[in-house]
């Protein structure tokens, strides 16, 4: 694979010359009253008037605050084709949320998925991020990670002027977006003539800080003018962002099926399931595979700025080139404690539910360990484009874009280290482990330690292993979109009012690597090194205020305290002891780049198309109509470039890690792989008025969504730790055909008065293609398995002439006793050993599924009073669904769940407030889990509803002052794996409050 170079383009270089020709021309400046309510603009409008050939003074009356940005949304929504929605700006400057996607949660259909207790990305009528395309200004943006999905909390909301979500197909614009298209519009200096700016300065609290400030800043500023006769306009906005929050949870990474089970006593265990006629259970039992509790530290600054300048020498022309920009950074420090298990001989006592889901369970063997984790991540994207609109004469209209956009991110920019590390430091001297899911929303620990006590005393802290990495990646969009607009002026008899036609070329590509240190530091208590660690190194700490919004949290955990150490000293202790010349190839190496770089890929898929779509008017049995009708044909060619490393052996290096061996670095290769598939997507449009204020829609259509672009990434990865039960790999597939779904709508809207109307629509989506992650078993050869080998069955009849319990610890410290060990301890594979069964992972079409739903929306001002309402629910259902009873492989839909919104303000005489509740069900996240089984089990969302409030108080027509809260109800995150009782995670985050001032004129 090639690397990753930033050359400037050629649409970059053309840009560029046109915003430094624009720098440099003439400033005159001019003024622009405001009034905060209503604000009429008098602007002088050159109109070639084909009847008078005069010009004309037009007076535009524009309503502002919550009621203007309510109404210009409905205005949207009314005239468009298709079903459509909108959120206008309240003004320049102030965007009705605080944050993009927040604001997207209060369209009909849209729901948010967050990321540290924010809206990041949206699911559009049950369809998750991934389908979903996002668009600036018309142009499609490149994904965050290795994704096609864009994180929308990375883009400031100071430079937008609105957002436009179409979720019925549209033949002329960019295809993707499955679920909805989504564009961003941006401050355009020219669509608002003459002088305007806006300062913003906030300073927020987010309750539930521990470290860092208890009051970060926010500033934005938006500047926009326009000189020399209106013919030359300069728009630019500003924000930077600071947050320091802290986000508590309680996680299991898997849970695991039918593992082996001892034969106990009647007493030792609860088992309700039937038995059939021999006597076995019926049905599936399932263990979770650790339970881990921690706390994070973040601290988060986001910087967004966006220059646009537009320049029109004659009255026909518009040239506008734009540069967007974000950079964000979040710092991570988090300490984590918890358990890890392994099964069979280990369980001592067990009860299960009428799922057979563990609620209890008494293992031995294994760990109990104390994390530190440290790391910054950078997110940074970029965008240039260039507009040319031209209108030819009054039948013909041309219109060309291009733009270079680029997102890029790294989780090893930490300015100390530049690595993601993490540092675990426990013990293995216990005699058994206890999880307990019988009462409360947390699962309980207890530790019973071999000192005798339920807690492991600092001089016994021992190291266990360290890792850290470095995973840099890529996307970047190359895109030259050309379309044309012929308008029927009389030309043609005929109730066509106009033609678009159009052809794109869209460059994508995604790249990356990693580099993994592999464990560092023993691995696993083999042998002990607890003397590095000095016991003034770790402070005790108590759970008391910890997950306290959930029953059993906080001092209620059975495992009520946690140790905490410094980072920086666990490894520098590390280091400074664990040297070559004491451990040999085994040295403490703080480094990712100690085996040179694991994986690195690279994904280039390019996408040419052409499409043609027409409007017509006219009536149908007297109502008036508008018909919209077109076609769009695609063709994508895909190469993937993956790098591959020769796995040598796995070697069991303590009792609870397996560590896989590599062949040199220079005996790597690359694999090329190519895919290529083309798309036709026709679409119809009806909109017909059945009254004055009355309409009906009927839409049809073909979308896509093409498959994520890590997925098209061909070649084998395998798990660098591969343990027992989590023997796992992962393999790509560049022929991967995208998601095609046909789009049948049904909608009637009233418009009953002013930014007031009521809605109800159904939609129907048939997708082909689905796309499921099959888990393959398979073999290596040469890759032995030291687990249930001739050796490890030797080790286990030994402690069991014993009379010994055969857990993990004893069966490899017996293998060690019994001479098959090497010089440091570690136990290598041998040929009569069974090779190791993998399980891999691999993308493929398979089926196709429906959705349907009923989207219904109510929005009303109560005349002149100030008050108003809007609300908003959708309901779906369909045949995607995750089926919990079988262990079967399956492709549901992601983010599919039923969804509400709610809003109420007051806004008059200078004074706004505004309450909104978003209220999302429970929903699938995802299939498979970190550490589950390879029945690739699922990962769901319970559900969740949040309050938020904003009130604004205008001091002058100038200077308003804002109060803002968000969760003020303290909602808290849930998850689970195949039933509720299969928990997942726990998050507690906390509200948030916002005090600040804004300055327009």
């Amino acid at each position: 694979m090639k690397t990753i170079t930033f050359m400037k383009s050629p649409v970059a270089a053309a840009i560029s010359l046109v915003l430094t020709a624009g720098l440099i021309a003439p400033v005159y400046a001019q003024d622009n009253a405001q009034n905060n309510e209503q604000e009429q603009e008098q602007t002088q409008q050159q109109q070639s008037a084909q009847q008078t050939g005069q010009e004309e003074a037009v007076e535009v009356i524009k309503v502002r605050g919550i009621r203007g940005s309510l109404a210009r949304s409905v205005d949207f929504k009314r005239n468009s084709s298709g079903v459509v929605d909108a959120i206008s700006a309240e003004e320049m400057g102030k965007f009705p949320d605080t944050n993009l996607a927040e604001s997207l949660q209060r369209i009909t259909g849209v729901s948010v998925s967050r990321v540290n207790g924010e809206g990041s990305q949206i699911t559009v009528r049950g369809f998750g991020p991934d389908f979903n395309l996002i668009t600036l200004n018309g142009r499609q943006m490149p994904g965050t990670g290795n994704t096609r999905s864009y994180n929308l909390e990375n883009l400031s909301s100071e430079g937008v002027s609105a957002l436009e979500v179409y979720k019925t197909a549209r033949a002329a614009l960019p295809s993707g977006g499955l679920g909805a298209t989504v564009n961003i519009v941006t401050t355009r200096p020219l669509e608002r003539p003459g002088e305007a700016f806006s300062i913003m300065a906030k300073g927020m609290h987010d309750t539930s800080v521990e470290k860092g400030d208890d009051i970060t800043p926010e500033i934005a500023a938006v500047y926009s003018n326009s000189f020399a006769d209106d013919t030359f306009g300069v728009a630019f906005s500003f924000s930077n962002y600071r947050r320091d929050f802290q986000v508590q949870r309680a996680n299991i990474q898997g849970w695991q099926a039918n593992v082996g089970l001892p034969d106990l006593a009647e007493g030792e265990f609860i088992d309700p399931r039937p038995v059939d006629e021999e006597g076995n259970r019926i049905g599936n039992h399932f263990f979770p595979k650790d339970m881990n509790y921690g706390i994070e530290d973040l601290s988060q600054e986001r910087t967004n700025g966006q220059l646009t300048l537009q320049f029109a020498p004659i009255r026909d022309l518009m040239i506008t080139a734009d540069y967007t920009a974000s950079r964000s950074l979040t710092g991570r420090t988090a300490f984590g404690w918890g358990i890890w298990n392994e099964f069979g001989g280990n369980i001592n006592s067990y009860e299960l539910d009428e799922n057979g889901t563990a609620l209890y369970a008494d293992i031995s063997g294994n760990d109990g360990s104390f994390t530190a984790e440290k790391g910054t991540t950078e997110v940074k994207a970029e965008s240039v484009g260039l507009n040319i609109t031209y209108d030819v004469n009054n039948d013909l209209k041309l219109w060309f874009d291009a733009h270079d956009s680029s997102n890029e991110t790294d989780d090893g920019v930490d300015p100390g280290s530049n690595f993601f590390g993490q540092v675990i430091l426990g013990s293995d001297q216990l005699n058994s482990k206890i999880y307990d899911y019988r009462t409360g929303e947390i699962p309980q620990v207890l530790i019973n330690w071999a000192n005798g006590t339920n807690e492991l005393m600092p001089s016994e802290i021992d190291s266990n292993f360290s890792q850290f990495f470095r995973r840099p990646g890529e996307s970047t969009v190359k895109q030259y979109q050309f379309k044309s607009e012929w308008f029927n002026n009389g030309t043609f008899d005929l109730p066509l009012v106009k033609v678009t036609a159009g052809l794109s070329r869209t460059d994508q590509t995604f790249g990356g690597y990693t580099a993994w240190s592999g464990l560092e530091g023993g691995p696993g208590f083999n042998p002990s090194f607890a003397f590095i660690f000095p016991d003034g190194m770790f402070t005790r700490n108590d759970t008391g205020d910890f997950l306290d919004q959930f029953a059993g949290g906080g001092s209620d955990l059975l495992t009520n305290y946690y140790y905490t150490y410094d980072f920086d000293e666990a490894v520098a202790r590390q280091r400074a002891y664990l040297t070559e010349a004491l451990m040999g190839s085994d040295a403490y190496l703080a480094d990712p780049f100690s085996n040179g770089i694991d994986s690195q890929s690279g994904v280039n898929e390019v996408t040419d198309a052409i499409f043609i779509q027409s409007d017509w008017d006219f009536e149908i049995a007297g109502y008036y109509s508008q018909l919209n009708v077109g076609v769009r044909y695609e063709q994508t060619d895909v190469s993937s470039t993956t790098k591959q490393r020769v796995e040598r052996q796995v070697n069991w290096v303590s009792a609870s890690e397996w560590i896989m061996q590599y062949e040199p670095e220079d005996q790597a290769s690359f694999l090329t792989l190519n895919g290529e598939h083309d798309v036709f997507l026709p679409m119809f449009d009806l909109k017909v008025e059945l009254a004055p204020d009355l309409i009906g829609r009927f839409s049809y259509g073909k979308s896509i969504t093409r498959a994520p672009l890590g997925a098209l990434a061909g070649g084998r990865s395998l798990s660098g730790s591969p343990k027992p039960g989590s023997r796992v790999g992962g393999q790509g597939n560049t022929n991967l055909l995208p998601y095609e779904s046909t789009n049948f709508d049904v909608a009637l809207e009233y418009y009953y008065g002013p930014a007031s109307y009521a809605s109800i629509g159904y939609f129907r989506k048939d997708v082909d293609n689905f796309i499921q992650n099959t888990i393959t078993e398979i073999t290596i050869d040469g890759l032995h398995d030291i687990f249930q080998g001739p050796r490890y069955q030797e080790a286990i009849a030994s402690l069991e002439a014993r009379n010994e319990q055969a857990t993990s610890t004893a069966i490899f410290e017996e293998m060690l006793a019994l001479g098959y060990g090497n010089g440091e301890g570690v136990i290598e594979p041998n040929s009569d050993d069974p090779l190791i069964v993998w399980n891999i992972t691999q993308p493929s079409n398979t089926d196709s599924k429906m959705v349907e739903g009923v989207e219904m929306a109510v929005q009303h001002v109560f005349g002149e009073s100030g008050f108003g309402l809007g609300a908003n629910a959708t309901v779906v259902d369909g045949d995607v669904e995750f089926d919990t009873d079988s262990l079967t492989q399956q492709a549901p839909l992601t983010g599919l769940s039923n969804s509400a919104n709610f809003q109420a303000f007051y806004e008059k005489h200078g004074f706004s407030v505004k309450v909104t509740y978003a209220w999302r069900d429970s929903y699938l996240i995802g299939v498979g889990q970190a550490q589950g089984s390879a029945d690739a089990p699922p990962q769901y969302a319970r559900e969740y509803g949040q309050w938020d409030m904003s009130v604004n108080y205008d001091i002058t027509d100038r200077f308003t002052v804002f109060f803002e809260g968000i969760n003020l109800n303290n909602e808290t995150e849930q998850g689970y794996g195949r039933y509720e009782e299969q928990f997942l995670f726990a998050r507690q985050y906390g509200p948030r409050y916002s005090l600040g001032a804004r300055y327009s004129f």
